[in-house]
Formats: C-alpha cells, structure tokens, sequence
C-alpha cells in the first residue's frame, strides 16, 4: 500500500505561480513513477505530468509544457508540480497518482496508477 497527500493548492490571479507538493508513505520503494492529473468541473480526469521514480524522467500534457514543471525528491518521498504562468483553464482539482514496479505503464492513463490521492483544489481567477 501506498498512501498519497497533496498539497499546496489555492485560489490565485491568472500569471501567478504555485507549487504542489504530493507526499507518499508506505511501500515507496515499490514506486517505478508518479503523476498529476487534474480535472475541472463536468469534465473528465487529464493528464497532465508524470515523473520516474528512479530515473527522473518526465512526461507533460501539451497544454502545460513550458509552464509545468514536475520533479521529486527521493528522499522526501515527495513528487511537486511547479506551476507557473497560471491560467483561469487550468482551474481543477489536482491529483496525484502513483505506479508500482511491474506491468505495463501508460502514463496519460488513468488506469496505468495503483494509488491516488485525494486531490488539492487549484482555482485561478482572471
């Protein structure tokens, strides 16, 4: 078991910054990747940065690259999203997610993560 705690969320103006912080606990040494995926209102849960645990290697959506920023810190056991630029769409709930070594990983699938968290709320106002 893996347990996953986000933090860091708020309400901010469009340009502003903000950073995320996902802290996990339990079977960490089983972790092969991490994600943030969010989701607005009425809408469903995208992808939008994922991480490998061990290599650091990193994935975004498209309509984040070059704002976003994901990284982790091992020893913390912690994964952050450095959010920058920040625009009224990217409103949503934050969510963290974790995959465990072994089996296939598809990382813009939700289905690809074992272990959630239960998400920061991010508003931006314009």
């Amino acid at each position: 078991q893996v347990q996953l705690v986000e933090s860091g969320g708020g309400l901010v103006q469009a340009g502003a910054s903000l950073r995320l912080s996902c802290a996990a606990s339990g079977r960490t040494y089983s972790m092969y990747a991490m994600g943030w995926f969010r989701q607005a209102p009425g809408k469903e849960r995208e992808f939008t940065a994922a991480i490998t645990w061990s290599a650091g290697y990193t994935s975004y959506a498209g309509s984040v690259k070059g704002r976003f920023t994901i990284s982790r810190d091992n020893a913390k056991n912690t994964v952050y999203l450095q959010m920058s630029s920040l625009k009224p769409e990217d409103t949503a709930v934050y969510y963290c997610a974790a995959k465990m070594s072994g089996g296939v990983w598809v990382n813009v699938q939700p289905t690809s993560y074992d272990y959630w968290g239960q998400g920061t709320q991010v508003t931006v106002s314009s």
